[in-house]
């Protein structure tokens, strides 16, 4: 096979093909591109220095996060051209693998444990965060379940919604407080785009939310969080450090930043700047007008997965539309409000921005499963011989759709 047909299959940047996509798929996938270049650049200049100390090489960790994200890359391409269709009767597989990966994270001595939560496992020494990865599964199945709620019987119902409890429950246990409330919120969502009974739902949000108030009652560095958010500096040099340099990077950003490279506050004044924190960074050095440019961003790929959604003909495909957009921009703005001070702190990171190869993979992983989407709403539906001259003998009008 000749190299540029083979980088063609590898590499969305190598498709000729494209050209035939619908438009909203198009603009998605350069979206994608973008956002993912943005944030690979202001990784470069985030984490150089903390690299360059802790490492002895400056692009220690860019040189990691272009190697996951040339995977994520990949399986981006694989997706979007795939049928919905044959992901959706496989997805299931991958769903319990991660499932049960994440369980054997909870298993001391198996689980890699940082700062004394266990969300990692080790495997051919290459730790991964399952409860990162199942989240595209998690739109998937979602989508699947929720599509067919009102033909499915009460038993499998409540076995998917069982399993869905253990999901959260499990991920609580790592504990990882943030991305176990992300995944209910999500699915709740979900729920509620694919029209389920507004009582079912008002009872699911009620319990998530006790859940999740045992959770900061429990867990002492949950509510030393949520306590240092609201008052950050009761506490300058314990618990609210961490928000105060954050907004510290932000608002020396200004209007128009202080230039590529030049933040002050990642030089080991702001701690995780490279992770959790990426987006003060990126702020103080482009500014206002720059982070304003990416909620723009966010805004119209936002935009462009509702259009998406409303022009889908199947109701799975259109909640896997919107499940994709929550994860995504979704769990941009909980990152921004937390970097801003406007939402308590969390570990959830800035998809495409922080460092991570769980994370930038999931986060291509999600955005193909959207343009993938976004290609199969605007493509004419196949209608066999058949069904086409049942069609005419009954006289219907046949709708040829672009």
């Amino acid at each position: 096979m000749p190299l540029l047909a083979t980088l063609r299959y590898l590499f969305p940047f190598f498709d000729p093909e494209v050209i035939d996509w619908a438009i909203e798929a198009r603009l998605l996938r350069w979206l994608t591109f973008i956002w993912l270049f943005i944030g690979l650049v202001i990784l470069f200049s985030a984490s150089y220095p903390v690299a360059d100390a802790e490492m002895g090489d400056g692009l220690y960790y860019f040189k990691r996060q272009v190697l996951w994200a040339v995977i994520g890359l990949i399986g981006f391409n694989g997706l979007v051209r795939s049928p919905l269709r044959i992901i959706l009767k496989y997805s299931h597989w991958l769903f319990f693998l991660f499932l049960g990966l994440i369980f054997v994270t909870l298993i001391p001595g198996v689980g890699m444990t940082v700062n004394g939560a266990s969300r990692w496992v080790v495997i051919a020494s290459i730790p991964l965060q399952p409860s990162e990865l199942i989240k595209p599964f998690l739109v998937l199945e979602s989508a699947k379940v929720f599509s067919n709620w009102v033909k499915l019987p009460w038993a499998t119902r409540f076995g998917w919604l069982s399993i869905f409890a253990l999901l959260i429950g499990a991920i609580l246990l790592q504990p990882n407080l943030s991305t176990a409330a992300l995944c209910g919120m999500s699915l709740w969502l979900i729920a509620l785009a694919a029209g389920l009974p507004l009582l079912q739902l008002g009872g699911t949000a009620l319990t998530g939310i006790i859940l999740g108030t045992i959770s900061i009652s429990t867990q002492s560095y949950q509510k030393r969080r949520v306590m240092s958010f609201l008052d950050p500096w009761q506490d300058p040099m314990g618990d609210g450090y961490q928000l105060i340099q954050s907004l510290l990077a932000v608002g020396s950003g200004g209007s128009w930043g202080a230039g590529f490279g030049l933040s002050q506050q990642k030089l080991f004044y702001l701690p995780i700047q490279y992770t959790d924190f990426i987006f003060s960074v990126y702020a103080e050095e482009f500014g206002f007008v720059g982070s304003a440019t990416l909620l723009g961003l966010l805004a119209i790929y936002g935009t462009l997965a509702l259009i998406v959604a409303t022009k889908c003909r199947q109701p799975v495909q259109q909640l896997v539309a919107m499940g994709v957009m929550i994860f995504l921009v979704g769990q941009s703005l909980i990152n921004i409000g937390v970097a801003t001070g406007v939402l308590p702190t969390t570990g959830l990171p800035l998809p495409m921005f922080s460092y991570g190869g769980s994370s930038v993979i999931t986060s291509l992983v999600l955005a193909g499963l959207l343009v993938r989407v976004a290609r199969e709403s605007n493509e004419a539906e196949v209608v066999s011989l058949q069904e086409r001259r049942q069609q005419r003998r009954g006289s219907a009008p046949t709708v040829i759709q672009e």
